[in-house]
């Protein structure tokens, strides 16, 4: 499991407060870990996974010949797998018969690839966990979105954006109805699939409400106390987008966008397998047995994380949401150590988010390190965050505010200014919004090593979200249908004018990649009825990356050049249906690194 980097302070109002359940300590002072390192799910994806008509990938058969591998691999280490589901990926979850270390989990994924070849990857199916510690003192003023000193810089950019016409998903616990909420709340999902972490009678629904994620001593782990229900997700959605200018409680980031709410995380946390369908679907995916998303969010939420490097599950949802242009922003976490070790924040392609204090320093509890992009207001005993939560301590009760701290709350800091940007220009890719952020940040009033490039400026960020990326407009050459005769690339913003001259047809061009750098291909087809994909390779032909939305969709498409020298990559424009010739076979792609 992993856990959410949530370190929420619980400053209550007239009502009685919540403890915030399944929560580490305030700042982890001491530095220790507090990740959990026991799992009992085991991801295997193999090779022949297959694309479906609507494009999903659909897992192969359990076969008994697969199924007996599995059991002869348990057997090593004492362990019964059972084949459980599959992910939006095609991948299959295994159930152990009982939870055993990540570590031992690890060593059989290993020992399970030694025996199959024909296993792509396996991995332990973490599982992640809310952090958050109570306090009582409540503060009455929102600082961290307009105090010069470590707030958000917020009042100026409302008057040029609000976010109107963004959707947000915040994948998390769920949410309870609020009055601060009301009018706020888009249909969302629980994709919790154990019916004991959700807490709600049954699996995967399309209820999001959160109906408390409590415990009692001991039931997620020998030696846990027990604690009480936290409403986090309730607590996040309010910074994204309570309601404003309505003379109830607090002010959202982004008043103006809407929320998807997620349910993830429930009792005693929530698995990386139903995070990754949750994220797939969120961004305007397929996933099995659940319908499909009325429309996609731009930006996604998790303020969540938990130990480990970035697993495939993780990555491939990632990759897939920010193929179809949904940016994604992760919370650094809270164990006062460098994120390199925290997943999702060690993630490719996500924005990482610090959290600093009233002060504009790193607040105590905050992780850091080369992989965190951004900071934002996370506070500490010396300034809390403000939001919507509920008073009931184990079920739900009456509406109520509270302060919480941590890098979950700096995270919806910036997915709102994310929000606020999308509003401006929508066409804004998720590489551009990071650049952005990273670049329109103001430098740290106090100390705060390795925390990115600054504090989130939401009036900078906003007015650089107009600012397009310059670049030629050129016409694609023929013959260009294979890697060895691409049409090369050279500058960064360049719009190509492309065209689907046959149902066969596919168009190549390549980019001279930098170290470091992240090529994004938006390919947008010339009529509502074409369906054109695209994919990126590297030199020896090897898929990297793949955008395959509906007809007339934008398909996005993007990979990092994760090593430490220039490296080519090769951009396809392949028909699936539609228009074809020089009239309706119209294609523009842009690209950018």
């Amino acid at each position: 499991m992993l856990k959410v980097a949530v370190a929420v302070s619980i400053a209550t109002g007239s009502l009685a407060g919540a403890n915030a359940a399944g929560i580490a300590p305030d700042a982890q002072a001491t530095a220790t870990s507090q990740f959990i390192l026991n799992t009992d799910r085991l991801i295997v994806k193999y090779k022949d996974a297959s694309v479906g008509a609507a494009k999903a990938r659909v897992a192969t058969a359990m076969t008994a010949a697969r199924q007996a591998i599995a059991d002869r691999a348990g057997q090593e280490f004492g362990l019964r797998l059972q084949a459980l589901r599959t992910t939006a990926t095609g991948a299959h979850v295994f159930k152990i018969d009982r939870k055993a270390s990540v570590k031992d989990v690890e060593a059989l994924a290993r020992e399970m690839m030694a025996r199959d070849a024909s296993i792509e990857y396996a991995e332990p199916d973490r599982i992640m966990t809310k952090k958050a510690t109570p306090t009582d003192p409540m503060y009455a003023q929102q600082w961290h979105y307009f105090e010069a000193t470590g707030g958000l810089r917020l009042p100026a950019a409302w008057d040029t954006t609000t976010g109107v016409g963004v959707r947000v998903a915040v994948i998390d616990t769920g949410i309870r109805a609020h009055a601060d909420l009301s009018g706020q709340i888009l249909a969302g999902y629980d994709f919790i699939s154990d019916a004991a972490i959700a807490n709600d009678g049954g699996g995967r629904d399309s209820d999001a409400s959160d109906p408390g994620d409590w415990t009692a001593a001991n039931e997620c782990a020998a030696g846990d106390p027990a604690s009480n229900s936290s409403w986090h997700g309730t607590h996040v959605a309010g910074t994204v987008a309570a309601a404003t200018n309505n003379g109830v409680g607090v002010s959202g980031v982004a008043y103006g966008a809407k929320i998807v709410p997620v349910r993830v995380l429930g009792k005693c946390g929530g698995y990386t397998s139903d995070i990754a369908d949750a994220i797939i679907w969120s961004s305007g995916g397929a996933v099995a047995g659940v319908p499909n998303i009325a429309a996609r969010a731009q930006v996604i939420n998790m303020s969540l994380g938990g130990g480990g490097a970035c697993g495939t599950t993780t990555q491939n949802a990632i990759n897939s949401a920010r193929s179809r242009g949904t940016v994604v922003i992760v919370a650094a976490g809270n164990e006062n150590v460098n994120a390199s070790n925290s997943n999702p924040a060690n993630c490719a392609g996500v924005v990482t988010v610090a959290a600093t204090n009233r002060n504009g320093a790193r607040a105590p509890y905050s992780n850091y390190g080369a992989v965190v992009d951004v900071a934002a207001p996370g506070g500490d005993a010396n300034g809390y965050i403000l939001s919507t939560l509920n008073a009931g301590t184990q079920a739900p009760a009456a509406d109520n505010y509270a302060g919480y701290q941590g890098t979950s709350m700096a995270t919806p800091h910036v997915a709102g200014v994310a929000a606020l940007m999308l509003a401006r220009n929508s066409a804004l890719t998720p590489d551009e919004i990071e650049s952005k952020l990273k670049s329109t940040a103001r430098a740290f009033p106090g100390t705060c090593t390795s925390c990115g490039t600054g504090i989130v400026d939401a009036t900078a960020a906003a007015a650089a979200a107009t600012t397009a990326p310059a670049g030629p407009t050129i016409s694609e050459t023929e013959s260009n249908n294979t890697i060895s005769t691409a049409n090369a690339i050279s500058t960064t913003g360049t719009t190509v004018n492309g065209t689907m001259s046959a149902s066969t047809d596919s168009d190549y061009f390549v980019v001279q990649l930098p170290a470091g750098k992240t090529l994004s291909a938006s390919m947008t087809p010339g009529l509502s009825t074409s369906d054109y994909d695209v994919y990126i390779y590297n030199s020896a032909g090897t898929l990297l990356a793949a955008a395959e939305g509906g007809a007339g969709v934008t398909d996005t498409a993007t990979v990092t050049n994760t090593t430490t020298s220039t490296a080519a990559r090769y951009v396809r424009v392949k028909y699936y249906s539609g228009g074809t010739g020089s009239t309706n076979g119209k294609y523009t792609l842009k690209l950018t690194w």
